[in-house]
């Protein structure tokens, strides 16, 4: 399965759109799509992972790895994930403590 990545601007916000699956082998594209939003200077950014098939601890790193590096930048990385298989997977992990999640990109960029 193919990864796309996909981002668009929206109040300010980056939005990094995500298909396909996130694992072990795609996962160094979305660490350096999102390295790359933040070198711009993005510091808004919500990764939308609602066309999302799979999610591995791969993913999971990089989303991590991800927020840290915005929060160094003064900025926040925030998800929009509606999926039960997903969701599940930042619940049984408690980055649901971590992560703020969203229902959907308008609920995460606020104007």
């Amino acid at each position: 399965m193919d990864l796309g990545l996909d981002v668009t601007e929206k109040n300010g916000y980056a939005v990094l759109s995500v298909r396909g699956e996130v694992d072990v082998y795609t996962a160094p594209r979305l660490r350096e799509r999102l390295v790359e939003l933040v070198s711009q200077g993005h510091t808004k950014v919500v990764v939308d992972l609602e066309s999302v098939d799979f999610l591995d601890s791969t993913g999971l790193g990089v989303l991590v790895g991800g927020l840290k590096r915005l929060r160094s930048h003064e900025g926040d990385l925030t998800l929009v994930c509606t999926q039960r298989r997903i969701l599940k997977v930042f619940e049984i992990t408690g980055l649901t403590k971590v992560f703020e999640i969203h229902d959907s990109v308008d609920a995460a960029t606020p104007a």
